[in-house]
Protein backbone atom coordinates (compact mmCIF):
# COMPACT_ATOMS: atom_id res chain seq x y z
CA UNK A 1 0.00 0.00 0.00
CA UNK A 2 1.15 3.31 -0.93
CA UNK A 3 0.00 7.01 0.83
CA UNK A 4 1.06 10.09 -0.36
CA UNK A 5 2.58 12.43 2.34
CA UNK A 6 3.74 16.14 2.12
CA UNK A 7 5.72 17.84 4.51
CA UNK A 8 4.95 21.38 5.09
CA UNK A 9 6.60 24.40 7.29
CA UNK A 10 4.03 25.70 8.92
CA UNK A 11 4.40 29.50 10.02
CA UNK A 12 7.02 29.73 7.61
CA UNK A 13 8.40 32.50 5.46
CA UNK A 14 10.94 29.97 3.64
CA UNK A 15 11.80 26.42 3.74
CA UNK A 16 13.29 25.17 6.73
CA UNK A 17 11.98 27.77 9.42
CA UNK A 18 8.35 27.19 11.31
CA UNK A 19 6.97 24.16 12.33
CA UNK A 20 8.01 20.84 9.92
CA UNK A 21 4.09 18.90 9.78
CA UNK A 22 3.39 15.83 7.66
CA UNK A 23 0.13 15.98 6.11
CA UNK A 24 -1.53 12.69 4.57
CA UNK A 25 -4.42 12.95 2.19
CA UNK A 26 -7.00 10.09 2.62
CA UNK A 27 -9.36 8.94 0.54
CA UNK A 28 -11.08 6.81 4.20
CA UNK A 29 -9.95 6.21 7.70
CA UNK A 30 -7.18 3.70 8.25
CA UNK A 31 -6.90 1.81 11.09
CA UNK A 32 -6.10 4.39 14.39
CA UNK A 33 -3.16 2.05 14.88
CA UNK A 34 -1.67 2.39 11.91
CA UNK A 35 -2.57 6.51 11.73
CA UNK A 36 -0.45 6.64 15.09
CA UNK A 37 2.57 4.35 13.79
CA UNK A 38 2.90 6.53 10.42
CA UNK A 39 3.35 9.87 13.32
CA UNK A 40 5.59 7.92 15.31
CA UNK A 41 7.87 7.20 12.00
CA UNK A 42 7.58 10.72 11.04
CA UNK A 43 8.76 11.67 14.33
CA UNK A 44 7.42 15.54 13.81
CA UNK A 45 5.77 17.14 16.24
CA UNK A 46 2.33 16.70 14.25
CA UNK A 47 1.17 14.19 11.62
CA UNK A 48 -2.43 15.34 10.08
CA UNK A 49 -4.80 13.54 8.12
CA UNK A 50 -8.02 14.39 6.25
CA UNK A 51 -10.56 13.11 4.48
CA UNK A 52 -12.58 14.92 2.47
CA UNK A 53 -16.55 14.78 2.87
CA UNK A 54 -19.88 16.64 1.11
CA UNK A 55 -18.41 20.22 2.42
CA UNK A 56 -15.41 20.15 3.55
CA UNK A 57 -12.64 17.55 5.60
CA UNK A 58 -12.70 15.97 8.31
CA UNK A 59 -9.00 16.38 9.70
CA UNK A 60 -7.16 14.56 12.54
CA UNK A 61 -3.81 15.34 14.61
CA UNK A 62 -0.83 12.68 16.09
CA UNK A 63 1.76 13.48 17.78
CA UNK A 64 4.38 10.97 17.82
CA UNK A 65 2.81 9.37 21.50
CA UNK A 66 -0.79 10.22 20.85
CA UNK A 67 -4.16 11.69 19.27
CA UNK A 68 -4.40 15.48 20.61
CA UNK A 69 -7.42 17.60 20.50
CA UNK A 70 -6.19 20.40 18.22
CA UNK A 71 -2.92 21.61 16.59
CA UNK A 72 -2.52 25.10 14.92
CA UNK A 73 0.44 24.61 12.37
CA UNK A 74 -0.76 21.12 11.44
CA UNK A 75 -4.01 22.58 10.43
CA UNK A 76 -2.51 25.35 8.78
CA UNK A 77 0.02 22.85 6.71
CA UNK A 78 -3.02 21.21 5.71
CA UNK A 79 -4.64 24.19 4.15
CA UNK A 80 -1.92 24.79 2.66
CA UNK A 81 -1.79 21.20 0.93
CA UNK A 82 -5.61 21.72 -0.07
CA UNK A 83 -5.22 25.27 -1.81
CA UNK A 84 -1.83 24.42 -3.19
CA UNK A 85 -1.20 21.22 -4.35
CA UNK A 86 -4.81 19.73 -4.74
CA UNK A 87 -6.24 22.92 -6.20
CA UNK A 88 -9.24 23.84 -3.84
CA UNK A 89 -11.41 26.54 -5.36
CA UNK A 90 -13.60 27.58 -2.62
CA UNK A 91 -11.91 30.54 -1.14
CA UNK A 92 -12.68 28.90 2.61
CA UNK A 93 -12.00 25.60 3.71
CA UNK A 94 -13.86 24.20 6.47
CA UNK A 95 -12.53 21.25 8.88
CA UNK A 96 -14.26 19.29 11.17
CA UNK A 97 -12.32 17.91 13.75
CA UNK A 98 -12.97 16.84 17.80
CA UNK A 99 -12.64 20.63 18.63
CA UNK A 100 -15.30 21.27 16.27
CA UNK A 101 -15.77 22.69 13.20
CA UNK A 102 -12.91 24.85 12.08
CA UNK A 103 -12.59 27.20 9.26
CA UNK A 104 -9.78 28.63 6.91
CA UNK A 105 -9.39 31.29 4.21
CA UNK A 106 -7.06 32.66 2.40
CA UNK A 107 -5.67 36.31 3.60
CA UNK A 108 -3.49 37.87 0.56
CA UNK A 109 -0.45 35.94 1.00
CA UNK A 110 -1.02 34.16 3.92
CA UNK A 111 -3.85 32.14 5.68
CA UNK A 112 -6.31 32.77 8.45
CA UNK A 113 -7.33 29.90 10.58
CA UNK A 114 -10.53 30.80 13.12
CA UNK A 115 -10.22 29.05 16.05
CA UNK A 116 -11.86 28.67 19.28
CA UNK A 117 -10.49 31.62 22.00
CA UNK A 118 -9.74 29.53 25.34
CA UNK A 119 -8.55 32.13 27.78
CA UNK A 120 -6.32 30.44 30.79
CA UNK A 121 -7.66 31.38 34.67
CA UNK A 122 -5.12 31.85 37.59
CA UNK A 123 -3.93 28.82 39.21
CA UNK A 124 -1.41 27.59 42.14
CA UNK A 125 2.36 27.21 40.86
CA UNK A 126 3.39 23.76 40.64
CA UNK A 127 6.46 22.63 42.02
CA UNK A 128 6.89 20.32 38.96
CA UNK A 129 6.46 23.23 36.90
CA UNK A 130 8.99 25.57 39.14
CA UNK A 131 11.26 22.73 38.77
CA UNK A 132 10.85 22.06 34.69
CA UNK A 133 11.18 25.85 34.08
CA UNK A 134 14.13 26.44 36.50
CA UNK A 135 12.87 29.90 37.33
CA UNK A 136 9.64 31.51 38.93
CA UNK A 137 7.61 33.39 36.79
CA UNK A 138 5.80 36.23 37.41
CA UNK A 139 2.41 34.20 37.45
CA UNK A 140 0.75 31.34 36.02
CA UNK A 141 -2.53 30.48 34.68
CA UNK A 142 -3.90 27.02 33.35
CA UNK A 143 -6.32 25.69 30.26
CA UNK A 144 -5.51 22.97 28.87
CA UNK A 145 -1.74 24.07 29.39
CA UNK A 146 -0.15 26.10 32.23
CA UNK A 147 0.72 29.70 31.11
CA UNK A 148 3.79 31.16 32.74
CA UNK A 149 4.27 34.78 32.34
CA UNK A 150 8.01 36.02 32.21
CA UNK A 151 8.94 39.99 32.72
CA UNK A 152 11.53 39.88 29.19
CA UNK A 153 11.87 38.35 25.96
CA UNK A 154 15.42 37.48 27.10
CA UNK A 155 14.37 35.27 30.05
CA UNK A 156 12.40 33.17 27.63
CA UNK A 157 14.71 32.65 25.06
CA UNK A 158 17.36 31.46 28.21
CA UNK A 159 14.76 28.62 29.50
CA UNK A 160 16.08 25.35 29.45
CA UNK A 161 13.25 23.26 30.38
CA UNK A 162 13.51 19.76 32.40
CA UNK A 163 11.25 17.33 30.48
CA UNK A 164 11.32 14.63 33.19
CA UNK A 165 9.87 17.29 35.67
CA UNK A 166 7.08 18.95 32.84
CA UNK A 167 6.17 15.34 32.36
CA UNK A 168 4.66 15.56 35.68
CA UNK A 169 2.38 17.94 34.93
CA UNK A 170 -1.52 17.38 34.84
CA UNK A 171 -1.91 19.61 31.63
CA UNK A 172 -0.82 19.06 28.08
CA UNK A 173 2.06 21.03 28.16
CA UNK A 174 3.93 24.34 28.97
CA UNK A 175 3.42 27.61 27.32
CA UNK A 176 6.32 30.38 28.68
CA UNK A 177 5.45 34.17 27.54
CA UNK A 178 6.51 38.04 27.90
CA UNK A 179 6.58 40.73 26.02
CA UNK A 180 8.39 41.00 22.55
CA UNK A 181 10.79 43.61 21.59
CA UNK A 182 9.58 43.71 17.95
CA UNK A 183 6.50 42.33 18.40
CA UNK A 184 3.97 42.26 20.96
CA UNK A 185 4.53 38.85 22.85
CA UNK A 186 6.96 36.19 22.49
CA UNK A 187 6.40 32.37 23.64
CA UNK A 188 8.07 29.38 23.72
CA UNK A 189 5.97 25.79 24.32
CA UNK A 190 7.00 22.65 26.17
CA UNK A 191 4.94 19.38 25.94
CA UNK A 192 7.45 16.56 26.77
CA UNK A 193 4.35 14.14 27.82
CA UNK A 194 3.46 14.26 24.48
CA UNK A 195 6.55 13.34 23.11
CA UNK A 196 7.71 16.68 22.02
CA UNK A 197 10.31 18.59 24.17
CA UNK A 198 10.11 21.72 22.48
CA UNK A 199 7.43 22.57 19.63
CA UNK A 200 8.94 25.21 17.33
CA UNK A 201 5.42 26.77 16.34
CA UNK A 202 2.01 26.12 18.04
CA UNK A 203 -0.71 27.64 16.95
CA UNK A 204 -2.93 25.94 19.43
CA UNK A 205 -0.85 27.79 21.87
CA UNK A 206 -1.69 31.02 20.63
CA UNK A 207 -5.72 30.14 21.45
CA UNK A 208 -4.23 31.07 24.51
CA UNK A 209 -2.15 33.77 24.34
CA UNK A 210 -4.17 35.79 22.51
CA UNK A 211 -6.85 36.76 24.97
CA UNK A 212 -4.29 36.85 27.64
CA UNK A 213 -2.28 39.44 25.86
CA UNK A 214 -5.67 41.43 24.43
CA UNK A 215 -6.78 41.48 28.02
CA UNK A 216 -2.98 42.85 29.12
CA UNK A 217 -2.54 45.40 26.19
CA UNK A 218 -5.80 46.43 25.64
CA UNK A 219 -6.51 45.55 22.18
CA UNK A 220 -7.71 42.43 19.76
CA UNK A 221 -4.89 42.70 17.07
CA UNK A 222 -1.64 41.41 18.12
CA UNK A 223 1.51 40.27 16.20
CA UNK A 224 3.66 37.41 18.02
CA UNK A 225 6.52 35.43 17.64
CA UNK A 226 7.82 31.88 19.15
CA UNK A 227 11.31 31.88 20.04
CA UNK A 228 12.25 28.37 19.39
CA UNK A 229 15.56 27.77 17.25
CA UNK A 230 13.67 27.58 14.49
CA UNK A 231 10.69 30.52 15.38
CA UNK A 232 7.82 31.64 13.64
CA UNK A 233 6.04 34.60 13.02
CA UNK A 234 1.75 34.75 13.67
CA UNK A 235 -0.71 37.37 13.60
CA UNK A 236 -3.54 36.82 16.49
CA UNK A 237 -6.89 38.65 16.55
CA UNK A 238 -9.19 37.73 19.43
CA UNK A 239 -12.91 38.07 17.81
CA UNK A 240 -15.23 37.30 20.74
CA UNK A 241 -15.01 33.77 21.91
CA UNK A 242 -13.00 33.01 18.33
CA UNK A 243 -9.13 33.95 18.23
CA UNK A 244 -7.90 34.15 14.03
CA UNK A 245 -4.08 33.19 13.69
CA UNK A 246 -2.66 33.74 10.72
CA UNK A 247 0.77 32.90 8.67
CA UNK A 248 2.08 31.51 5.42
CA UNK A 249 3.73 28.11 4.92
CA UNK A 250 5.94 26.36 2.70
CA UNK A 251 6.08 22.93 0.97
CA UNK A 252 9.87 21.39 1.68
CA UNK A 253 9.03 17.56 0.59
CA UNK A 254 6.84 15.35 -1.39
CA UNK A 255 6.92 11.27 -0.71
CA UNK A 256 4.91 8.10 -0.54
CA UNK A 257 4.53 5.59 2.38
CA UNK A 258 4.86 2.39 1.59
CA UNK A 259 3.84 -0.82 3.90
CA UNK A 260 1.63 -3.98 3.53
CA UNK A 261 -2.07 -3.25 5.11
Amino acid sequence: MKLKQYQVDAFARRAFEGNPAAVCPLDGWLDDALLQAIAEENNLSETAFFVATGEGFTLRWFTPVAEVDLCGHATLASAHVIFEIMGHAKPVITFATRSGDLRVQRQGSLLEMDFPSTPAAPCAIPAALLAGLGRQPLEVLAADDYLAIFASEAEIRTIRPDPGCLSQLDRRGVIVSAPGIEVDFVSRFFAPKYGILEDPVTGSAHCVLTPYWAGRLGRNTLSARQVSKRGGNLGCSLQGDRVLLSGSAITVMETEICFSP
